[in-house]
């Protein structure tokens, strides 16, 4: 269970506490150190899934938890930054449409994985997961940088909150159709 895959999954859910505290601290560097280890912990997220593939070392544990420390951190940092009022106003709405997507395809997830029915990631998931995370990571910067920055992080959430759309979309549709009486199980 410990491969390097698994110990970089973990090393993602590991960081959330250690992205919080500094996004609160009140210095300067502070945004720069949550931004950062925020993004460190997003590249995990690739490297996880290349070393397994590459290294043959694709374990159950792994793909149990590797979208599990993706949805946690990706939820953390939503939640703090609408805390913060980083997402304020209609902004909320794109962090809510991501957290429900999250929420609503684990819970199909579950649901099909009952039926013996997998459910592969798409390449616009991908994507939309890509856009999410660069999307926090301007955010958790902010105004460290420059106003603009905030700016092109409230573009990517929407960006991926649309994203987030159509791909609960083409999940859900694939899950209803063995949902439906009669349907494929």
């Amino acid at each position: 269970m410990l491969n390097l895959p698994n110990i970089l999954t973990l090393s993602r859910i590991a960081a959330i506490p250690l992205v919080v505290a500094c996004f609160w601290l009140e210095h300067g560097w502070a945004q720069w150190l949550s931004a950062g280890l925020f993004a460190a912990a997003c590249i995990t997220d690739w490297f996880d899934g290349y070393f397994a593939r590459r290294y043959a070392q694709i374990s159950r544990f792994g793909r149990f938890l590797d979208p599990i420390a993706d949805k946690l951190l990706v939820a953390a940092a939503l939640v703090m930054l609408v805390k913060n009022e980083q997402l304020a106003g209609l902004n909320v709405l794109a962090a809510l449409i991501i957290l429900a997507r999250e929420i609503l395809v684990s819970g199909l997830r579950e649901f099909l994985a009952e039926l013996r029915v997998g459910v592969p990631v798409s390449q616009l998931a991908k994507w939309k997961t890509a856009v999410q995370m660069g999307a926090i990571a301007f955010l958790l910067l902010g105004d460290a940088v420059a106003p603009i920055v905030s700016q092109i992080g409230l573009v990517l959430i929407w960006i991926a909150a649309a994203l987030t759309l159509i791909t609960g979309y083409d999940y859900l549709r694939t899950g209803l159709r063995h949902m439906a009486e009669g349907g494929p199980t």
